[in-house]
């Protein structure tokens, strides 16, 4: 208590700082400098002592009088702080004590208590690419310090490509890219380097003999030429999709309901063949191009039924008539057989009454059995 009387009739004042402090002191608005861990007496008339206290588990300095500190105490100020700069054309990886800090890109500042340390740099000239070397790019990633960093990912079977500043520079392969943020515009696409699918479902063509109907056509393409095909158009399935739609459109609207009908394995062949040339020069390649459904309006579809009930029914009268013929020629056959040999006649008439003796329980003969009997009896004889 004494003491604190005492200090205070001199004008002073009794600063403690701990270990993992340091304190920026102002006397009368005046930087006195910055103090250490220890007990410190420092002039305070009229309470003009004014003391900032920094932590050290909190790197960075926010002081106001940095710049101030630097060009009145440079000595001070390079004991106690470490000053990272970068220039137009760099970017610097700071680590604190063996882990990323902080990255700063071009044009930045970063300020750090020394004794919060140890520090250290690693600084990239972007002058020549902006790529991040890939073993950085996986300790930001696992660290989650991309502030810095543009992350481009590129798929299985997929392809990236990597424009800067509207132009394209590198194809990108499978996997994680980085790249600095250097005041530039970074963009990419992606392709798909598989073979896909494709329908054109439910598109209405009118035919020659104007009948409209519905087709639905499939096909399968791939990208040949990555670059290419993502340059020249920029949508290149909407391409694809369109190419189909017009190509079977123009074929069909030259032939009739009946041709297609007859020929859509050809039709399929010949259009497809145009399409694959039209958009080879695209760089994609389209196969196993189909015309799969033709589908008829419901009026259509009833002539057509009736017509093929019609020709249906013609053909079958034509076997009908054909096995009339074939029969009633046999019967005449037969009856020659029988004109010429009596003998085959009589047989013919024992036959019949064969079968209907089997069929009756009694058989009533008029005018007796004489004439039958005789009969037998000459058929022996001969």
């Amino acid at each position: 208590m004494m003491n604190r009387y005492l200090n205070y009739l001199m004008g002073r004042k009794r600063v403690l700082v701990n270990e993992n402090e340091r304190v920026l002191a102002l006397y009368k608005g005046e930087i006195l400098g910055i103090f250490e861990p220890g007990e410190h007496l420092l002039p305070n008339r009229h309470d003009s002592l004014d003391i900032q206290r920094h932590n050290l588990n909190h790197p960075a300095v926010t002081s106001d009088y940095e710049k101030i500190l630097f060009a009145k105490l440079p000595e001070v100020a390079e004991k106690h702080w470490m000053t990272f700069q970068t220039g137009a054309d760099d970017v610097t990886i700071i680590e604190r004590d063996g882990t990323v800090f902080r990255v700063l890109g071009p044009n930045q500042k970063l300020v750090v208590w020394q004794d919060s340390g140890p520090w250290a740099e690693t600084r990239f000239d972007i002058a020549n690419g902006s790529k991040v070397p890939a073993k950085w790019l996986l300790r930001l990633f696992r660290e989650q310090k991309l502030d810095q960093v543009i992350l481009l990912n590129v798929p299985n079977n997929q392809v990236g490509l990597l424009y800067i500043d509207g132009e394209l520079v590198e194809q990108l392969q499978t996997g994680r890219h980085g790249f600095w943020r250097d005041g530039r515009s970074v963009d990419f696409k992606l392709a798909d380097l598989q073979r896909n699918p494709i329908d054109v479902s439910g598109q209405e063509m009118l035919t020659k003999d104007r009948v409209t109907i519905r087709v639905n056509i499939s096909a399968d393409y791939c990208l040949i030429d990555v670059v290419k095909a993502v340059s020249t158009v920029s949508d290149f399935k909407d391409t694809i999709y369109r190419a189909l739609q017009y190509a079977f459109r123009r074929d069909i609207g030259t032939m009739t309901l009946d041709q297609i009908l007859e020929a859509k394995t050809s039709i399929s062949s010949d259009t497809g063949e145009a399409i694959r040339k039209e958009l080879a020069e695209l760089g994609i390649e389209v196969s196993n191009i189909e015309l799969k459904d033709v589908i008829l309006p419901g009026e259509m579809r009833e002539i057509l039924n009736q017509v093929v009930a019609a020709e249906k029914e013609a053909q079958a009268n034509v076997i009908r008539r054909r096995e009339e013929t074939n029969a009633t020629r046999s019967l005449l056959n037969t009856a020659k057989v029988m004109a010429e040999n009596p003998v085959m006649l009589r047989l013919k008439e024992l036959e019949a009454l064969e079968h209907i003796a089997d069929k009756v329980q009694m058989l009533t003969v008029h005018n007796g059995t004489n004439g039958l009997m005789n009969d037998l009896v000459k058929l022996r004889a001969d």
